[in-house]
């Protein structure tokens, strides 16, 4: 049986694991979004900022997680703050050859579960619409489609003309974190 385990991103071994899958997801991104939109972001700039902002992902207000599958990384994923009672998921990949094992889901829950017990009560991400498989996964955990917020992630690393393609080629959800309900 195949084990699943999700790992925070707290020393060299794991920021290394996380630096090589995020800049892996980015420049798949990049390629399709430049391909598909007409798109170009700043892939090295973003894989920067992702590991050495520490105000950005990591606790307390954040979270940054690897994915260990079989004893191998695969995956990564993180939450932001955006603000005191909004956070946002984002760079969620876990590498083709493993989807469909469960990895996704379980690092979804997790930082759905994070939100909560930080005390954000939203929770939004910001997606290209090709990446469909993700958006059946984040409704069937409760995201539902809203209009584009204005903290825009990608306003950083795109060049500024290039806002409203990226929005129009975006999809942006939000889930309402309620009360825990414990599972019996």
């Amino acid at each position: 049986m195949s084990t699943v385990e999700l790992i925070a991103v707290d020393d060299q071994q794991t920021r290394d694991a996380a630096r090589g899958l995020i800049a892996e997801y980015l420049r798949w991104i990049a390629d399709a979004a430049a391909e598909r939109y007409g798109l170009s972001f700043d892939v090295e700039a973003m894989v920067t900022s992702d590991l050495d902002d520490r105000s950005k992902f990591y606790p307390p207000s954040g979270r940054f997680y690897v994915v260990r599958h079989d004893g191998r990384y695969v995956g990564v994923g993180c939450l932001k703050a955006l603000t005191a009672q909004v956070a946002e998921i984002q760079r969620m990949y876990i590498q083709p050859e493993v989807r469909g094992a469960g990895a996704g889901r379980r690092l979804v829950e997790q930082l759905l579960a994070d939100a909560r017990a930080i005390g954000y009560q939203t929770v939004r991400l910001e997606s290209l619409k090709f990446l469909s498989p993700a958006h059946t996964l984040y409704r069937s955990v409760g995201f539902v489609d809203i209009t584009p917020y204005a903290e825009n992630s990608m306003k950083d690393y795109q060049p500024a003309d290039a806002e409203a393609t990226y929005r129009a080629s975006a999809v942006f959800m939000e889930i309402r974190l309620g009360p825990t309900i414990e599972a019996h």
